[in-house]
C-alpha cells in the first residue's frame, strides 16, 4: 500500500466506527474524574482496547494506560497521547455533584480520538507497512489542581510528581519512545463565522506551583490583641504581590493568580491557619524564576508584618515548551489535508501543559483541533461538532503517524536526527523537578 492508500483506509475505518468513538467520548464527558482518580474513565478505555484485541499495561501513575503497537520494523517509536482527567467547574451541567469535576477542557475528546487511532491501526495493511512502532498512551492528571491531595499522594509514595506526564517520564515510560504527538480540543464554534479549525501548536507558558500556609496565633475574636491574625498576614502578602506586578515585563507574560483555600476556622476565632495556592506562569524559565522569587518575598513580607510564620512549598509545575519544527511540518501538512489550508494555521497559542515537559527531552507536537463551543474551564464548554473534535482529530493523528513511519520511517528519522533536546531525562528530573540524583527516578 502507498502512503495515501494507507491514509485513506485508516480514515475509512475511523468513519465506520464513528458512532463508537463518539459514544466513548460522550460517556467519559458525562462521568468526569479529577487527576489520579480516573478509574471509571480508564475502565471505559480498557474495555474498548480489550474488544479490539490490544495488549496493554495499566495502572501507570495510578490510572495510566500504555498500548504498544508494533510495525514491520522498529526504527522509531512514536507515542500518540490522550489525557484522562477533568477540571473543576461545579456549575457545569455534567459536573460531578460531589467533586465539582467537569470535562471543560476537552480531555474526553482527546482520549476518544486516541481510541479512534486504535481502531484505525487495526486496518489490514497499515502496521504491516510501517517501519516503526506506535505507542498509544492514556495519561492521567494533566490539570494541575487539588494540590493538597496530590501532595498527600507524594507523601504516601503513590507518585513523586504532580503531573501525569511528569510521572510517566520519571517511571521510564518514555525511555523507549523517540517522539510524541497529541491534540487538544479547542473552542472554535462560538461567534466567529470563519474560525481557524486547527493549528500545529505554538508558544506556551510554563509555571511553578506554590502551596502557602500562614501560621498565626488563635485568640477570641473579641480580644484580637492576644492573637496573631494569619488572614491579615495573607492579605498583606497578596497585596505585596500586586505591588510587584508592574515589575513584570510584558514580553515575559507573567501571570500570578492565587486563591485562598482556607481563611481560618471559626468566625469568632482569630485566624491562625490560612492556606493559599498559586501559580507563577511565564514564557521563559528565567522570567518565571525571577517572578517566583518576588512572589516568595512578598508572601514572607506579610508574615513579617504581623509576626506570623509563612511556609511556602514549591511544586515543580510545567516547563516552557521546546518545539520540533520538523515534526510540526509533518503535522501541519496533515492538518491541511484534512481541514483545508484555509482552516488551518501552522502556529497557534498554547497554555500550560505537561506535554511541554516531554518536549524538552524529545520531539513533541501538541496540536489544537476545534469542535467545541463555550469557554474552556467554564460551565458552558461542550462539543458542538463531533466530526471535528473526535473523528478529524483521530484522522490527523493516524495520518501523521503513517507519514512519519512509512518508507523506512524516513520522516521520523529526519525529525529525530535534527532535534537537539535541551535536557536529558536526568537533567529534567533533577533541575526542574527537584528530584535528587541517585534516587529511584
Amino acid at each position: 500500500m502507498t502512503v495515501q492508500e494507507m491514509k485513506k483506509a485508516a480514515c475509512q475505518t475511523i468513519d465506520r466506527n464513528a458512532d463508537k468513538i463518539i459514544a466513548l467520548g460522550e460517556s467519559i464527558f458525562r462521568e468526569p474524574e479529577l487527576g489520579y482518580k480516573e478509574f471509571k474513565t480508564a475502565a471505559k478505555i480498557k474495555a474498548v482496547l480489550d474488544e479490539l484485541g490490544y495488549e496493554y499495561t495499566d495502572g501507570h501513575a495510578v490510572t495510566g494506560i500504555v498500548t504498544p503497537v508494533r510495525g514491520r520494523d522498529h526504527k522509531v517509536n512514536l507515542a500518540i497521547m490522550g489525557e484522562l482527567d477533568a477540571v473543576v467547574a461545579p456549575g457545569h451541567p455534567c459536573a460531578d455533584p460531589e467533586t465539582g469535576a467537569a470535562h471543560s477542557c476537552g480531555h474526553f475528546a482527546q482520549a476518544a480520538s486516541v481510541i479512534g487511532v486504535a481502531y484505525a491501526l487495526k486496518t489490514p495493511g497499515i502496521m504491516e507497512n510501517l517501519d516503526g512502532d506506535i505507542t498509544l498512551m492514556h495519561v492521567p492528571a494533566e490539570e494541575f489542581v487539588e494540590l493538597e491531595y496530590r501532595k498527600n499522594l507524594i507523601e504516601q509514595g503513590t507518585v513523586k510528581l504532580m503531573g501525569g506526564k511528569q510521572e510517566f517520564i520519571r517511571l521510564g515510560l518514555f525511555d523507549n519512545v523517540d517522539m510524541m504527538i497529541m491534540q487538544h480540543t479547542r473552542t472554535t464554534e462560538n461567534e466567529d463565522p470563519n474560525p481557524i479549525k486547527a493549528d500545529a501548536g505554538g508558544t506556551g507558558m510554563g509555571f511553578i506551583g506554590k502551596m502557602i500556609q500562614y501560621i498565626g496565633k488563635e485568640s477570641h475574636a473579641a480580644a484580637p490583641h492576644q492573637g496573631i491574625n494569619a488572614l491579615k498576614a495573607a492579605q498583606i502578602g497578596l497585596a505585596a504581590i500586586d505591588a510587584n506586578r508592574e515589575t513584570f515585563q510584558d514580553k515575559d507574560t507573567i501571570r500570578v493568580h492565587p486563591i485562598i483555600t482556607k481563611g481560618g476556622d471559626l468566625v469568632n476565632v482569630v485566624p491562625a491557619d490560612v492556606r493559599i495556592e498559586t501559580y507563577v506562569r511565564g514564557l521563559s524559565v528565567d522570567a518565571v524564576l525571577d517572578a517566583s522569587a518576588k512572589v516568595d518575598r512578598a508572601l514572607q513580607a506579610g508574615a513579617y508584618a504581623l509576626g506570623a510564620k509563612c511556609i511556602i512549598t514549591q511544586l515543580p509545575g510545567y516547563i516552557i515548551p521546546f518545539e520540533s519544527e520538523e515534526l510540526k511540518d509533518v503535522v501541519y501538512q496533515n492538518l491541511v489535508e484534512i481541514f483545508g489550508a484555509e482552516n488551518c494555521k501552522r502556529n497557534g497559542s498554547g497554555g500550560s501543559t505537561d506535554a511541554s515537559d516531554v518536549s524538552v527531552i524529545m520531539p513533541v507536537v501538541h496540536m489544537n483541533i476545534g469542535g467545541a463551543r463555550g469557554i474552556g474551564h467554564s460551565s458552558d464548554y461542550e462539543i458542538a461538532k463531533p466530526e471535528l473534535a473526535y473523528l478529524n482529530a483521530a484522522k490527523t493523528l493516524v495520518c501523521t503517524a503513517i507519514d512519519l513511519l512509512a518508507n523506512g520511517a524516513e520522516k521520523a528519522l529526519n525529525v529525530k536526527a535534527n532535534f537537539k533536546a535541551p535536557m536529558t531525562k536526568e537533567e529534567y528530573l533533577t533541575k526542574w523537578c527537584g528530584l535528587e540524583k541517585g534516587k529511584d527516578f
